[in-house]
């Protein structure tokens, strides 16, 4: 029998109401947040542990701006571990990504023990598993606190609670939404990414929240913040800078980098020698120039979303903020729309 059906919302069926605002400059606004307890940065972005977005050039630059970078799994755990060491120079923090199976603990242990790492990501599509949590156990029992665990990718409110149940720190919420992510095509499952940070936000335990997938503008991070999200985890909007991976390439005069989905088959063939489940596509983006610049333009944006709704912090925001739905018609308006009138 089908279950009754659920209306859901993502970032274009919405808009923050603007509120009233005392807020004289926009550096009064404070966007820090906590991943973990004690472990606090300055923005609320963390860069995606893909082979096409976080090297250790990356995670670096992350680092230096106020955020974090996660180091993909796709590669040896030496090779990881070096680009973690390289990363994790100055008092850094960079995070390592894991999976649940095969070399994940030794992977976990190398880049930990070895190479200094403070945050280890468990990245797997669909983290509402029972691999997941004994995957979650193991590290607990292995490192205790003194590792932060991120873990996902959940969609549900019940996944986001077991999870955090089994010892999450934090968690990715989100399935399906990313730009070069094709699950939702190929199985039918998902949910819009909005949709599930509110529902997950709902939840009572102490872990924090990261938004994950579909999000294209500093807009709609703002939207994630107030939602409840903790972090955004980005991968498009950093593709294609200089920092990323891969080598700038031209076409027809202008320039361009390789951006791909880890579940693609180009990507699969390359860490493991064959494809398996295909659940991305592998693309190419405009050269953007240095990650800086993109970081500067969304921290800027994320400060003007937060004085929109008088608020000084991101904890303000999530208590002050007020969504509103709009119609086909609003979202055109919402666009710059000049284009179509000529």
């Amino acid at each position: 029998m089908i279950k009754k059906f659920k209306d859901t919302i993502t970032f274009d069926d919405v808009l923050l109401e603007p509120q009233y605002s005392d807020i004289t400059s926009r550096g009064e606004i404070d966007t820090s947040s906590e991943l973990c307890e004690g472990l606090r940065f300055e923005l609320p972005i963390i860069s995606s542990p893909m082979d096409t977005i976080t090297e250790s050039h990356m995670a670096s630059t992350m680092a230096d701006l106020g955020g974090l970078g996660i180091i993909h799994r796709y590669n040896s755990v030496e090779t990881q571990g070096a680009l973690v060491s390289a990363a994790e120079t100055g008092g850094r923090i960079v995070g390592a990504a894991i999976g649940i199976s095969g070399d994940y603990l030794e992977r976990a242990k190398y880049a930990v023990d070895h190479s200094g790492a403070k945050v280890l990501c468990i990245d797997v599509a669909h983290g509402h598993h029972a691999m997941m949590q004994r995957a979650i156990g193991n590290l607990k029992d292995e490192f205790g606190d003194y590792v932060c665990v991120i873990a996902g990718n959940v969609a549900t409110l019940e996944g986001f609670n077991d999870l955090a149940d089994w010892g999450a720190d934090s968690i990715r919420v989100g399935i399906g939404g990313g730009s070069i992510c094709s699950t939702r095509i190929q199985t039918g499952h998902g949910m819009p990414t909005l949709q599930s940070v509110l529902e997950c936000s709902q939840s009572d335990r102490s872990a924090t929240l990261i938004a994950d997938g579909g999000i294209k503008t500093s807009g709609d991070i703002v939207k994630c913040l107030a939602a409840g999200a903790d972090f955004v985890l980005l991968g498009s909007l950093l593709a294609g800078t200089q920092e990323t991976p891969g080598k700038v390439f031209y076409n027809q005069g202008r320039q361009y980098k390789a951006y791909r989905g880890m579940a693609s088959v180009e990507a699969q063939i390359n860490w493991r020698g064959h494809a398996a489940s295909v659940e991305g596509v592998s693309h190419v983006v405009p050269y953007k120039g240095t990650v800086e610049k993109t970081i500067n333009e969304l921290s800027r944006g994320i400060r003007s979303g937060l004085s929109y709704s008088g608020c000084r912090s991101i904890a303000e925001l999530q208590t002050r903020a007020r969504f509103i739905r709009q119609t086909p018609a609003g979202q055109f308006e919402s666009s710059t729309h000049i284009k179509s009138r000529f």
